[in-house]
């Protein structure tokens, strides 16, 4: 371990499920729906993907 990795910056955390909302702005709030709306379409997208590919793969083993 480094000496120097205590002057590193911290990534910070867009959003933590669960946490305090109480001191958000009506903003803050609206730019996390939007980073969570858009993390979900991305979910789903490699959701369908993996589903392709299985049904690809079990079409080829029946």
């Amino acid at each position: 371990m480094s000496l120097f990795d205590d002057d590193l910056p911290k990534k910070k955390t867009a959003h933590e499920i669960g946490s305090d909302l109480s001191l958000l702005s009506v903003d803050e709030l609206t730019a996390r729906i939007a980073l969570l709306t858009e993390e979900i379409a991305r979910l789903e997208a490699e959701r369908t993907r993996k589903s392709a590919s299985r049904s690809a793969a079990d079409k080829l083993f029946r």
